[in-house]
């Protein structure tokens, strides 16, 4: 099984990269959002956590920056009618702890923010994952995610106005990164309407 990639960054894409080993293989990952958004520039080292998913027709390599990222794929590879498209789309619309937040307190509203996660999938992966978390351990991986109950009131707030819960996080977590912990949820909803204003 192959369970990190070490290499040099020889392509990305933004749900995809290419990693050139020292070995001269080549390796094609898929990523989620969250993963590009860390990657270094194309030409530097880099090491990617990975999962491969065999299929009759085809090896899939995925990777992840982060242990607890890929933990979560894993674990959302176990909930019925999760496969490995719908879990790195998850993935991308959510960090890895708002995800698992999401789902063990039953926050449909913020599942179905997800692209292909209508209310019978969200209350699908509520079933069957909200009570078997406890072990996939969040820590800080680095970056400001948002985490406080303030964060997470603003988020829903911006998803009922109508805005998607992977813009909804992402509008916020910019906030948080310029300064903005500490602010009450009102201070937040308001802060990230105006980054999200054209």
């Amino acid at each position: 099984m192959i369970a990190q990639v070490n290499g040099t960054l020889v392509a990305k894409d933004l749900d995809r990269v290419e990693v050139l080993t020292a070995g001269g293989v080549a390796y094609e990952l898929t990523i989620p959002l969250g993963a590009y958004e860390q990657l270094p520039r194309l030409g530097d080292p880099v090491t990617l956590q990975t999962h491969v998913v065999v299929r009759e027709d085809a090896w899939m390599l995925f990777g992840f920056t982060t242990v607890h990222e890929k933990r979560v794929f894993q674990r959302l590879l176990t909930a019925n009618g999760v496969g490995p498209a719908l879990a790195i789309g998850m993935l991308s619309a959510l960090s890895a702890e708002r995800l698992v937040r999401a789902i063990q307190e039953k926050d449909l509203a913020t599942l179905q923010g997800v692209p292909r996660v209508g209310r019978k999938k969200a209350e699908r992966l509520v079933l069957d994952l909200a009570d078997k978390l406890d072990d996939v351990m969040i820590a800080g991986d680095g970056g400001a995610r948002p985490a406080s109950a303030a964060a997470d009131d603003a988020m829903r707030a911006l998803v009922s106005l109508g805005y998607s819960a992977g813009d909804a996080e992402k509008a916020v977590r910019r906030v948080l990164e310029a300064d903005g912990r500490g602010l009450s949820a009102p201070e937040l909803i308001r802060a990230a309407l105006a980054r999200m204003s054209p």
